[in-house]
């Protein structure tokens, strides 16, 4: 799955605005548009993103968090 899918559908499930996302999850409130831009952020970054989204969806659901498979997909 694709990165910028993947955030979308973290931003629309939680009701996260892409700026708070960006800022938290990133370090930098202009990533989501970015992606949305074309961006390709580097290997470590997606790893970190997707680690937190994993993170938070686990959270959210009270489960343990489990990576989730090649965000580059």
């Amino acid at each position: 799955m694709r990165l910028l899918t993947l955030v979308e559908r973290h931003l629309k499930k939680h009701g996260v605005r892409p700026s708070r996302f960006g800022r938290v999850a990133a370090g930098d409130p202009r990533f989501v548009f970015d992606l949305r831009r074309g961006r390709e952020p580097r290997a470590t970054t997606i790893t970190r993103v997707a680690g937190f989204i994993t993170a938070a969806d686990a959270q959210a659901t009270n489960l343990p968090a489990t990576s989730i498979m090649d965000a580059r997909r």
